[in-house]
């Protein structure tokens, strides 16, 4: 009995350390594409019933699994951070508004960051477009985070032509301010496409593509608004950009199918917001509400994850993930190590995707600031709306309970029949509240 019990635990001992990777050991090192849409309504794709037509967009969906409840921040900054930390945006103070040009921090230099990672287990790390983590000292910059190169913005909101903001010309090419003539959305696609084309046959890739289309300003060049004559003002613009950066999707997949690298490349998009709403200018859908608000329609975003013969094709995946989740799930994958100093939020979502198991996440923070914030707890969701103050000393103005189940669009406050609901709830959340750092932005803003 004893030699048989020394035997399991050997057993088990040598399992964990054969688990390093979930990859077997005749599986390449994967390439890792994560495109970003900036401000993309939830429902602004064909796939989903979306007006403006986004066929490249919808052939990577359907090749792959969409992840019908796929959480992401308020706004652009937090949503970033979140990706690259693994950690909600309020354990670093960066959980309000974003990071505006002339700020004077940035997404904490402590933090350990994914391109780090990747690069210390052999992958070439590669950003093509917005960096929006802080742009005041070249210490912020990406090429000082862990990518080997970089084309395109540190700020939001730059004019799509001139690549100005407030005045400032804001295009670089590793760390030096160029010249670049041309369409944002386009110079992002061709340098996604020449970081592939140029990629070595045998150095897994990791190319990080946040584009900033479909934020305002709404610019587009004319040929895009084609066939949209029906749509107005800034709907019409919007979807010329969408157009344009569908496009530019295309051109990255079709890149890696020359470059021989699509069949073992993992490829991801999101959004990271809701769309700006509810004014028409985009689309939520059924959801509430949109961008710098905690409802669905503000953190529900439209998402997707594909590789050939890894991940399910046609499938939909409606268990409550967060983008916080990808850091660790990627890093797993590749074999790299979750030690660290900083505790993380993000949890493996591999076997949700792949293997339909259930969401490893008791609770899905949605934010928490001094204004208040939002929790996700099984089918239930928590809005609370705060005066000033924090966690407890916070001054109480507003609680709605939803049941996202019955009420996805959030119609139905049901906080009033549910106290023993709302009582485990708020518990959840000011656990979270109370220990938040505070904001480094101390003004709301949803730039």
């Amino acid at each position: 009995m004893k030699h048989q019990l020394i035997l399991f635990v050997l057993t088990l001992l040598t399992s964990a350390i054969g688990e390093s990777s979930v990859l077997s050991a005749d599986v390449r090192k994967p390439h890792i594409v994560f495109i970003l849409s900036d401000d993309q309504g939830s429902y602004d794709v064909s796939y989903k019933g979306g007006e403006i037509r986004t066929p490249e967009i919808d052939k990577l969906a359907m090749s792959g699994t969409q992840l019908d409840q796929f959480y992401v921040q308020p706004v652009c900054t937090p949503t970033r951070a979140s990706l690259m930390t693994g950690r909600y945006p309020i354990r670093y103070g960066l959980q309000v508004g974003v990071i505006r040009p002339w700020a004077k921090y940035g997404l904490p230099l402590e933090e350990r960051l994914l391109p780090v990672v990747l690069r210390e287990n052999g992958y070439r790390t590669i950003i093509c477009g917005k960096w929006h983590l802080g742009s005041f000292d070249q210490a912020y910059w990406p090429m000082q985070r862990g990518f080997d190169s970089h084309t395109g913005h540190l700020f939001g909101a730059i004019d799509y032509f001139t690549h100005v903001r407030d005045k400032e010309h804001d295009w670089y090419v590793d760390g030096v301010n160029t010249q670049q003539d041309g369409y944002s959305t386009h110079l992002i696609t061709q340098a996604a496409v020449d970081a592939i084309e140029q990629n070595p046959p045998e150095q897994p890739l990791f190319l990080y593509v946040p584009f900033n289309a479909v934020h305002g300003p709404y610019q587009v060049p004319d040929r895009y608004k084609t066939g949209y004559e029906h749509l107005k003002g800034n709907r019409l613009q919007m979807a010329g950009m969408l157009r344009a950066l569908d496009e530019g999707v295309g051109q990255i997949v079709s890149a890696l199918e020359r470059a021989g690298m699509r069949e073992n490349t993992l490829l991801i998009f999101s959004s990271d917001n809701g769309g700006v709403g509810p004014n028409r200018i985009t689309s939520n859908g059924p959801l509430r509400d949109g961008k710098g608000t905690v409802y669905e329609g503000g953190v529900r975003a439209v998402a997707f994850a594909t590789w050939p013969g890894h991940i399910p094709a046609g499938e939909v995946c409606r268990e409550p993930i967060h983008m916080v989740d990808w850091y660790p799930t990627l890093i797993h994958l590749i074999g790299g190590s979750l030690e660290q100093p900083l505790p993380l939020d993000g949890m493996d979502i591999w076997p949700v995707i792949t293997q339909k198991s259930k969401s490893p996440h008791k609770e899905i923070l949605n934010n928490a600031t001094p204004a208040g914030g939002a929790i996700r707890v099984g089918d239930w969701k928590l809005v609370i709306k705060t005066g000033n103050g924090q966690g407890r000393e916070a001054k109480r103005e507003s609680v709605e309970l939803y049941n996202l189940i019955d009420d996805p669009s959030e119609t139905s406050n049901i906080a009033a029949e549910n106290p023993e609901k709302v009582q485990q709830l708020t518990e959840r959340f000011l656990i979270y509240s109370n220990a938040a750092a505070s904001p480094k932005n101390s003004a709301e803003t949803t730039e």
